[in-house]
């Protein structure tokens, strides 16, 4: 197993993924298959699934010559990738004689900027059966600059633990509140990059605030944050990787008694 980032953006794009990975899971088990990375996990408390696929081709070199399960510590994993510097190629290997660990190295291209430095991640017995994720006609779906929404969470996060959010044909409000005080936003039409819901249709989900920080923890991955709702199914929050690498994630919506 040989994996080589050098292009700069995707280095960063990489590291920003495990950023979010690691708010959302202690461990993390990956599958690389011949063609394709592909990692999916819950979250602790079984509340957020999240879905990661990397083509062979997003990274500057991918060599995999059979399938590898692997496990390690999502934390650990992060820790070692963003100790990078920017002129700097990254190296993930798994070699034959220990395969009981990742060597992650930090290599010098042409331009010799800084020392290069190694680390050594352990790995764990893989244990996960994998979902079947089937494709769902969802009630709205729409888009929007991924800055605006992280700036307007990360505002809305100091007054509640909970999101209602409502749709229609004619508008779409967000709302939280607790004994503190309540806080509530309407996005503009003009700000959303597409939507659509169902004729008629009007949409009223709450769900964990908290848990929807996690997955809008940044605006590095994408220009643009999907989130697609329904009545009957988890809302589905996406990040278009580009090419068909995709990150998604998936929380269903609480329960009001």
């Amino acid at each position: 197993m040989n994996i080589i980032i050098s292009d700069k953006k995707k280095k960063n794009l990489f590291i920003s993924i495990f950023q979010m990975l690691k708010s959302s899971s202690l461990q993390i088990n990956a599958s690389f298959y011949i063609d394709y990375l592909h990692i999916q996990g819950m979250d602790i408390s079984h509340i957020c699934l999240f879905d990661l696929k990397l083509k062979k081709d997003w990274f500057d070199t991918y060599n995999i010559e059979d399938t590898i399960n692997i496990c390690f510590e999502t934390n650990t994993f992060y820790s070692m990738i963003n100790n990078k510097n920017e002129e700097q190629i990254l190296v993930i290997k798994r070699e034959k004689e220990k395969e009981d660990s990742l060597l992650i190295q930090f290599i010098n291209g042409i331009n010799k900027s800084d020392y290069e430095k190694y680390f050594v991640l352990p790995l764990f017995e893989y244990d996960y059966e994998k979902m079947n994720i089937t494709e769902t006609d969802y009630n709205a779906e729409f888009s929007l600059s991924a800055k605006k929404i992280t700036d307007i969470l990360e505002c809305f996060s100091k007054f509640g633990d909970e999101i209602i959010i409502k749709c229609n044909e004619q508008e779409i409000n967000l709302k939280t509140y607790s004994s503190s005080g309540e806080m509530g936003s309407k996005i503009l039409f003009e700000d959303l990059s597409s939507y659509s819901i169902i004729e008629g249709e009007e949409l009223l989900l709450t769900y964990s605030l908290t848990y929807i920080n996690k997955m809008c923890i940044t605006n590095k991955l994408s220009n643009d944050i999907y989130f697609c709702l329904s009545k009957n199914f988890p809302m589905k929050i996406q990040y278009d990787l580009g090419n068909d690498n995709f990150l998604m994630f998936y929380i269903a919506p609480k329960l009001i008694i």
